[in-house]
Parts: structure tokens; sequence; C-alpha cells
């Protein structure tokens, strides 16, 4: 190699492009083994890139060896020679830029295929993107594809820092691959902050997205309901649950039974969530920080049970069984409630008051008597929103009753409802005995 390179140096500037590569063909063809053809390369560039070598020239060779690098078979020994002409090219980065840029891509993709994520983003990030040489688009999908790489290892905080600057050139992309991938990353990065009420709005927006594919839409839609039982209970959540539950395409994802329970308002049993939380991330699982202690009276028996809720999923479970107890009862004790959500009375009483601190949860707490009244009003209203439309005769029985106390109302609203229940078990009986009566007696008797 060096009596090779000492003639070529001697030519004529005009005929060294194709000597050098001549002698680069012949070098990666005729290797006898990988440790010989990474000396021999490490000789080649070294020659190339040194700063009294020709800058144009440099520039012609070093594009073809990085084209003829790309057609080598052998995956390591390309991973190899990457890595070194990496490490030899970096100090004169300023020259070849173009060329070492092309090199980390080659290198990186080369990384992710054997799932070495964050050496891949690693290798991305040495791109010098800050120069302001290359289009924001371009940019663009650096960012992107380093904030991929860090997320599949779960590293949100490295990724947080390159999904910010791609924040910033987001306007830029003209291409829908580029576009759908900075939204996926977005919705994991709400995802991964703990932001599930906003990461469960993107997910489902992905859903509808035709130039996915069918699975990957009905992952996304997976993920949407999966985000949106753990965000926080309250009238976001809600909304969220409603276009979920009201999707034709819900009906077939592995979650659709907890979703139909949390839109409907109906409690959560500790077997159901072992089931879901099965199929959580790890992310998804974290650890909350430890609760802080109630203070509570002296002469309060002492407490058994939970301090708090230790996990995200625990808080999204107990929360909505708060607001689906709310439904079902007009008041509760501390300990009731804390029987109910498997908590401390303190820790339960807690609980309910952050809610309605933050306004998630309608009540009035009654510490004297240890007591959570529930807004009926709340309920009635919320409700009638749910059914979306009142019938004229329940209209007119709302409007008579707008004096009335609010447990009058809803005992009438219950009457109401069993009467209207048993005059349709009624009608249903009369039409089986009409029919029946052009039969026989057992069929009349058994009607």
């Amino acid at each position: 190699m060096d009596s090779e390179l000492s003639r070529i140096a001697s030519l004529p500037q005009k005929d060294r492009t194709a000597a050098y590569l001549s002698l680069l063909s012949t070098t990666l063809s005729s290797a006898a083994s990988p440790a010989s053809l990474e000396s021999d390369l490490a000789l080649w560039l070294g020659t190339v890139s040194s700063p009294d070598f020709p800058q144009i020239v440099a520039r012609q060779v070093l594009d073809g060896f990085v084209a003829q690098l790309a057609e080598v078979s052998d995956r390591e020994t390309r991973k190899g020679l990457l890595k070194g002409a990496l490490e030899l090219l970096q100090p004169r980065v300023t020259s070849f830029e173009e060329q070492i840029c092309t090199l980390r891509e080659q290198y990186a993709d080369l990384l992710e295929q054997d799932e070495e994520f964050p050496e891949a983003a690693r290798v991305l990030i040495g791109i010098p993107l800050e120069s302001g040489s290359r289009p924001d688009e371009y940019k663009l999908k650096v960012y992107v594809r380093i904030v991929r790489l860090f997320l599949e290892e779960e590293d949100s905080t490295s990724a947080d820092t390159y999904f910010n600057r791609a924040s910033l050139l987001s306007g830029a992309a003209t291409d829908l691959e580029t576009q759908l991938q900075f939204k996926l990353c977005q919705a994991r990065m709400f995802d991964f902050s703990r932001r599930f009420a906003e990461a469960s709005s993107k997910y489902h927006e992905l859903s509808y997205v035709t130039a996915l594919a069918e699975d990957e839409r009905m992952h996304t839609l997976d993920v949407a309901i999966t985000c949106a039982v753990l965000a926080p209970a309250g009238p976001i959540r809600s909304r969220l649950l409603a276009s979920l539950y009201r999707d034709e395409r819900a009906a077939q994802s592995p979650h659709y039974s907890i979703l139909s329970k949390m839109f409907l308002d109906q409690m959560i049993r500790p077997h159901e969530v072992e089931q879901f939380a099965a199929a959580l991330a790890t992310h998804q699982l974290a650890k909350l920080p430890p609760t802080m202690a109630v203070v509570t009276a002296p002469d309060t028996p002492v407490e058994t049970g939970k301090k708090g809720p230790e996990t995200v999923l625990d808080r999204a479970m107990m929360e909505h069984n708060v607001l689906a107890a709310s439904r079902v009862y007009t008041n509760v004790t501390f300990a009731g409630l804390g029987h109910l959500l498997g908590l401390r009375p303190s820790a339960a009483e807690a609980m309910a008051r952050t809610m309605v601190q933050q306004r998630r949860l309608r009540a009035s707490i009654d510490q004297v008597d240890g007591l959570i009244v529930f807004d009926a009003d709340a309920d009635h209203a919320a409700g009638a929103a749910a059914e979306g439309a009142m019938s004229n005769v329940a209209a007119q029985a709302a409007a008579r009753e707008d004096g009335a106390a609010p447990a009058t109302r809803r005992w009438d609203a219950q009457i109401r409802q069993a009467l209207q229940l048993a005059e349709g078990v009624a009608a249903r009986c009369e039409a089986l005995l009409a029919e029946a009566a052009t039969g026989t007696a057992p069929v009349a008797a058994s009607a």
C-alpha cells in the first residue's frame, strides 16, 4: 500500500483521482482479512485526508470512497470500516462535511438494523446540523430520527432535547412520511411524559390516517385507548373516552372491556386492573413518589391499608372508581370509600379532596362527620349530556321539579324509570298472551 501511494503521489494531479479510486477498488476486492483491510484503508484515508493533500481531489476521491463502501457485502466488516473512517475524518469535518454526514447516516443505518439504538442516535448527533448549510427539512428528518431511536430504548430524557429542536422546524416538512413520523414522535413524547390525555388525542388522530397500514392504525387506536384509561379522571378524559367509545373500530381492541366500563362509569375490579396492567409498557407502570403523610386527629383509630396509589395505573383506576361511586351513592364515608379503593380512610379523603380542588369531582367534604357528599345536580347534568337529548315528557317533568330538592328529583326519576320498565314488561306480556290465544293452552300458561 505504501509503494502504491507513493507512486500515485508522483502522478499529475489530473490523473490522481482515478488512480486513488482504482487502488481503493483493488484493496476492497483483494483484502486477505478484515484486519488487513482496515489497516490498508486507514493508511489510504490518512493520505487522502491529510492537510497538504489537494482538497478538490480529496473531495472527489472521498465521494468515490463513500459510494464503494456502501457496496461492501459483509456487515461486520462494513461497520468496522465506517467506524474507523469516521474517527479518521472527524478532525477534518469542516473540509469534508458532506462525506462525513453520508458516512454517519450509513453507520447509523447498520446500527439501527442491529437494534443498537442509543449508539445509532449518538452517531447521528455527530452530524453538524447547526452550521446552517443544510435545509430545514433535512434537519427535521435527522432530529425526528434521533428522537425515535432514543424512544426505542425508552430514553425520553435524551429524546426531549432533540424533540424540542424538531418542534421548531415542524413547519418545514413537505412529505407525508416526515409529517407522520413527527406526529408519532410527538404522541410518544406525551406518552413518556405522562401527559396521557394529549397522547391519547394524538394517537387517535393518527389512527384515522389512511396512508398507514391497517394493522398500524389499529395499534395506534389501542395505544390511544390505553392512554385515555391512564389519563387523570375528569372532563377532558370523559370527552376522550366518549370519542373512542363511539369509534366503530374500538370493539376490536383488546382493551374494549375496560374502555366501556370507563365510559359508562362502572366500577373496575382488581382482577380487571391486573389484566390491563399486563399489556402496559414499562413507563406506563412507573412508580409514583411516596404519598405524603396525612395529618389525623390524635384520637383517630389506627388505620390499615395503602397510603395512596403506588403507580400511574393505580392512580387512574382509583380516581375512576371515585367518579363511579359518585354516580351510585349520594354520600359515602371516608372509611367506605377507602374500603372501595383499597386505601386508608385518610388517603381516600385526600384523593377525593384533590379531585374536588382540581374540579374533577363535584362533591363536598364534611370532615366532622367523616363524609363525602356528592353533587346530585352535577351527576344529573352529566347524565343528560351523555344521553344528548330529552323526551318532551321528561322535559316537562324536569320543568315541574325545578323547585324540588336534589334528592327528591333523583328519587322521582328512579320511580319514573321503574314504572316505565314495569309498563314495558306488562305490554310485552299482553303481546305474548295475544299471540298464545291462537295456540295451545300450555303455551298460554307458560306465557
